[in-house]
């Protein structure tokens, strides 16, 4: 384990010390104040430091500290500006490792000559976004704010939604150089205490130099059980966490990073949004409907268009066979390659319009896709009922917004259409059962997957696969806790 070294008794020595600890970087500051009894010395990082903190009330402030110091001996000039300087945020600072923390953390440093400590006041400058719309998760109704990557202004947000006491925050931190703090927060009288050791215990056995985002964390935090499907919800929405949190689960917030992750994040939780609890229980019922179907559709149907038009065209019937017979007349390349060179080509597309300017991305990807397209189907490389298929895909694969489940949905349709294009129908079922006998065997903190679906539960799939009333949803699902689990009270069913 490092030692840490000590603060120097020297004022001029600690400060030495520091510089070349950072190499004596641009950025930062130091000043030497002679007083007729005492020397002092603050020291900052003028990068993350406000100046006009520092000039305005710190200086100020020792000014009127010190006007007195002629009555105070040496040894009490220390104990005296700790008591009457005005901070919120005081510390003692005795090495230089917390001492460089601290000032990389926005800190100011006083040493007095003579001590073997420094003080530590808080005077950030402010170098974080302020409280904006969610841009991933677009929502009709609701909450229009998002978190941030100031840490303290997520914790904020989570706490003005839940003014319970029993809203608990664990705070770690991690990284051998970025010493980024991590929050884990929950309901101390709903969730299991070993669920809640058991991730913290795995938070404190990260070694790593740093943590620049949660996606850090999710690798760490994820079992061994290998899975292309998330295990895990990130989001940028406060309203979303707060609600997951009063359903039983766990909030890990990040610092530096605009997204918490939710744990566990099941199967069903990637067919929701926080919205749907804003709006009328019977409208938000058929879009969760279409959100099942449009995954059924996204992740089979080119599968499904190659096993029958290649292996079993039985199925078919005889006009829309000749149809798509004739539309194929002319086309050089087998079905299999022109699904692929379309597919290939839109999720292109799709990268160039995350990576290129907002300004100009949206003309730039529908232009490529209708010059693209129509292009292919006059030169007589694809078929139009190909690119019919294609978009059809691809349209039903945007109801999702998480990355990791959408990465999952490309890599289980390439496997469905490759065993469909060499074994046809009979390849279609196979990798079928091999999918479903995959997420069924899956389980995170104990809960299966695929919960309510499989192991099948009544009671929770009437809030899973349709929307219940709010005046219906009595208990939080027991699988995420088996305390306090009433979230209503026992009257208000009948108002």
């Amino acid at each position: 384990m490092k030692e840490t070294k000590k603060l120097y008794k020297n004022l001029q020595k600690n400060i030495d010390t520091v510089k070349a600890m950072n190499g004596n970087s641009c950025d930062i500051n130091s000043r030497i104040i002679h007083l007729k009894k005492n020397t002092l010395a603050y020291m900052n990082i003028e990068s993350v430091a406000s100046d006009d903190k520092v000039s305005d009330f710190l200086m100020r402030s020792l000014r009127e500290d010190v006007k007195d110091e002629i009555k105070l001996s040496t040894k009490k000039v220390y104990q005296h500006l700790k008591n009457t300087i005005l901070n919120s945020k005081m510390r003692t600072v005795e090495d230089f490792d917390n001492l460089f923390y601290f000032l990389a953390s926005g800190f100011t440093i006083i040493f007095i000559d003579g001590n073997h400590s420094a003080i530590a006041l808080e005077t950030k400058s402010v170098l974080d976004r302020g409280v904006a719309e969610a841009n991933d998760e677009k929502n009709l109704r609701g909450p229009k704010d998002s978190f941030t990557e100031n840490y303290m202004m997520n914790l904020g947000l989570i706490r003005k939604r839940i003014k319970d006491s029993n809203l608990w925050i664990n705070e770690t931190m991690i990284g051998r150089r970025t010493k980024t703090k991590v929050g884990v927060a929950y309901l101390q009288d709903v969730v299991s205490q070993e669920k809640i050791k058991k991730i913290v215990d795995r938070l404190e056995k990260i070694d790593i130099d740093g943590i620049l985002d949660c996606g850090y964390i999710l690798e760490y935090l994820s079992p061994k059980q290998y899975t292309d499907f998330p295990k895990a919800v990130t989001t940028e929405r406060p309203d979303l966490v707060c609600g997951s949190i009063l359903d039983g689960k766990i909030a890990i917030i990040v610092e530096n990073s605009p997204y918490v992750i939710v744990l566990p994040g099941l199967f069903m939780d990637f067919f929701q949004t926080a919205d749907d609890y804003y709006q009328k229980p019977s409208n938000i019922s058929l879009s969760r409907a279409l959100r099942f179907l449009a995954f059924l559709i996204t992740i089979t149907t080119p599968a499904l268009y190659i096993a029958m038009t290649t292996f079993n065209q039985e199925i078919i019937p005889d006009r829309l066979l000749i149809s798509i017979a004739v539309q194929r007349e002319g086309v050089p390349i087998p079905t299999i390659f022109e699904i692929l060179i379309l597919i290939t080509t839109f999720e292109i597309l799709r990268e160039s319009d995350i990576r290129i300017p907002s300004a100009m991305g949206s003309s730039i990807s529908i232009v490529g896709a209708l010059v693209l397209g129509d292009a292919a189907v006059n030169a007589g490389i694809v078929s139009p009922i190909v690119v019919i298929v294609v978009a059809m895909t691809s349209i039903s694969g945007f109801l999702f917004t998480d990355i990791d489940f959408i990465n999952a949905l490309r890599f289980w349709r390439v496997v469905f259409l490759l065993a469909s294009a060499f074994m046809g129908l009979v390849g279609f079922v196979v990798i079928g059962i091999i999918f479903l006998t995959k997420l069924c065997s899956l389980e995170i903190m104990g809960t299966p997957y695929l919960i309510p679906f499989s192991p099948l539960d009544q009671a929770i799939i009437k809030d899973g696969l349709i929307r219940r009333s709010r005046n219906k949803m009595k208990y939080r699902p027991d699988f995420f806790t088996k305390k306090n689990r009433r979230r209503l009270g026992a009257d208000q069913s009948e108002i």
